[in-house]
């Protein structure tokens, strides 16, 4: 028997990292998965995954694509048991030439986004007597550092929100749990890392990053009725195997280089320095004040990545 047979997970961000991850290791686990992401790369993570995966098209800054989110995984699967939130982006630059455009972005994804997955799991939930909602912050709700102002003021409101929903509606049989993980090794964050943020995994417990399935592996026993008795909860990856206590600073940084060396070492020990990862479909933007030269090299800006 699976961890999770016969239990139904909503999955946000599904179509890379983390999210993609989680999808595998619910199915894995013997769960009904609906897998939703704003790229088109959940038609990908489903067809890879095969058997027992919904790929379903999701903004999750919109309320009606997520209210839409959760009737399709009660449409076709009878009832949500799980909604994992995991779809973010990460961007930043200095506070004083903060946009509200630039604010909008970011706290609408990353924070909103979040809110309207529990709004919406929670009246999911409700009729069936509860499940569990597991929320992605990140190390930087946890922390300090230059240029991630918004940033880490929307990771920090997602441990907020998520403890007060946990007292909000324990009582009715729902849990609310946040996973704030440290430097993930995804698919493609390793493009230019050891220029991003020099010696970060050296700074780790485990002296590497970590791996999404790693993160995902947490995210499964807080769906599970192993984890019945844990709510409100806060698992800092940090603490255990991520990076150091303090957060990320987001840099202006060199173009990677090309061909880079190591190329057939270890990735968990060649990638000394993995900035927050980049999913597929997501348009590059640039810091206010950023710009592109004329031959199309980046310019003075600091990076958008995918959560």
């Amino acid at each position: 028997m699976g961890l999770l047979d016969e239990k139904v997970a909503v999955i946000t961000g599904a179509g890379s990292g983390m999210a993609k991850a989680s999808v595998k290791v619910f199915v894995r686990e013997g769960a009904k998965v609906v897998a939703a992401d704003i790229s088109g790369a959940e038609q990908d993570t489903a067809a890879e995954v095969g058997a027992g995966v919904l790929p379903v098209h999701c903004d999750v800054t919109q309320e009606a694509d997520v209210e839409a989110m959760m009737a399709t995984a009660i449409k076709e699967f009878g009832r949500v048991d799980a909604v994992l939130n995991v779809a973010g982006i990460a961007d930043g630059g200095p506070l004083a030439d903060l946009t509200m455009e630039f604010y909008d972005r970011l706290m609408d994804v990353d924070l909103r986004g979040v809110m309207l997955g529990m709004k919406h799991g929670i009246r999911a939930m409700l009729p069936t007597g509860g499940g569990s909602i597991i929320n992605w912050s990140s190390v930087g709700g946890l922390n300090g550092s230059a240029y991630t102002s918004v940033y880490q003021a929307a990771k920090h409101g997602i441990i907020g929100a998520s403890k007060s929903a946990a007292i909000e509606y324990g009582t009715q049989g729902i849990r609310v749990n946040t996973i704030c993980p440290g430097f993930i090794l995804t698919e493609i964050m390793a493009v230019g890392a050891e220029d991003f943020i020099p010696d970060i995994a050296s700074k780790a417990a485990l002296n590497r990053a970590g791996l999404p399935h790693e993160v995902a592996e947490v995210g499964a026993f807080l769906a599970s009725d192993r984890a019945s008795f844990v709510t409100g909860t806060v698992i800092d990856e940090t603490r255990t195997g991520g990076s150091s206590a303090a957060g990320p600073t987001l840099r202006r940084h060199p173009a990677p280089r090309a061909g880079g060396g190591d190329a057939g070492a270890d990735p968990r020990r060649r990638i000394r320095a993995p900035p927050p990862h980049v999913g597929p479909g997501l348009e590059e933007a640039h810091r206010p004040g950023g710009g592109r030269t004329g031959s199309g090299q980046r310019e003075d800006r600091l990076p958008l990545f995918r959560e």
